[in-house]
């Protein structure tokens, strides 16, 4: 109900200057792992570019303001993840009349299903872009999280670099050879978590977190993740998938057991405390750190994680 109020309030506000009257292309992206990636293809083409959920913001439970629709009207270029992570723009781009061209970063991604098992109580998200791959024919709905892996990240670079060309056609030649250099270091990116990776022993692969937020990252990895919340962080967490995991860890001698940056940390903790292990860090998820923080780009983000990761999964002190 807050929502639709917000949104009901943006009809009524007064056309208002393009949001690059100041100078730079105008680009909003719907969160801060989206916005990093855009600055990265634009390189040194000045934007106007406006993040409606910025570092450690939580895009699952964002309630959109009339402010965010006024920097949507005069925008050029409107980049969203898809697959259901920010289906509230559908109605915010409705209510502030946005014209502008509209990138989604996932399309052409093989999504994986989000799973359905004792440790996931999923969300329905609907579809927003991208093809089924992994899962085909299951009735559930993809699972959103896609820049978990790098090889992924590429394709949201080729998508970006694609939306800021049909905005500002002048410079698609730079945008192409930008995506292009960050796509190299993406590559780059990859082999050097397959190499960290590989120090741990196939049995230890196994990470708790809060929510099902790292299954692309595991299937990259040959990584286990188990989360007691489902993809979204709106899911309930039921008392009997705490249990389980709580019985798992013990059985199977989980070490690396993780807060993360955006989600609620209560029954983390508690499931850490009754299994008798305990909280190795936070992990960085559905957004990127404050500046000054340790995951403040998306290729920062990857190496914090595995850098937390491998000697969590390994038991190390």
């Amino acid at each position: 109900m807050q929502r639709r109020t917000l949104l009901a309030a943006v009809l009524a506000l007064p056309a208002i200057r393009p949001a690059g009257a100041q100078g730079g292309l105008p680009v909003v992206a719907s969160f801060s792992i989206l916005g990093d990636m855009v600055r990265q293809v634009a390189g040194d083409r000045p934007l106007a570019l406006s993040v409606l959920v910025g570092p450690d913001g939580d895009a699952h439970d964002f309630q959109p303001r009339p402010s965010d629709a006024e920097r949507l009207r005069g925008a050029a270029l409107l980049v969203r993840n898809g697959l259901g992570f920010d289906d509230w723009l559908n109605r915010l781009t409705d209510a502030a009349g946005f014209r502008g061209a509209a990138a989604i970063a996932t399309d052409g991604v093989a999504t994986r299903a989000a799973e359905a098992g004792p440790h996931d109580h999923s969300h329905d998200h609907s579809h927003g872009g991208g093809r089924r791959g992994r899962g085909e024919g299951v009735a559930r709905a993809p699972d959103p999280h896609a820049w978990g892996d790098p090889r992924n990240a590429r394709i949201y670079a080729r998508n970006i670099a694609a939306g800021l060309s049909a905005a500002d056609p002048g410079n698609a030649a730079l945008y192409a050879r930008n995506a292009e250099g960050f796509s190299a270091r993406l590559t780059a990116l990859d082999a050097e978590v397959r190499a960290a990776v590989a120090m741990v022993p196939e049995g230890r692969r196994r990470v708790i977190t809060g929510h099902d937020a790292f299954g692309y990252y595991g299937d990259a990895y040959s990584i286990r993740f188990l989360a007691p919340q489902g993809v979204s962080t709106h899911s309930e967490a039921s008392a009997a998938g705490v249990g389980r995991l709580i019985r798992q860890i013990r059985a199977e001698r989980i070490t690396a057991v993780f807060l993360e940056n955006m989600a609620e940390s209560t029954t983390l903790e508690r499931l850490a405390r009754e299994a008798g292990v305990r909280v190795r860090g936070r992990l960085y998820s559905d957004a990127l750190s404050p500046p000054d923080g340790p995951a403040a780009t998306y290729e920062a983000l990857i190496r914090h994680n595995t850098g937390l990761l491998v000697p969590a999964m390994r038991g190390e002190e």
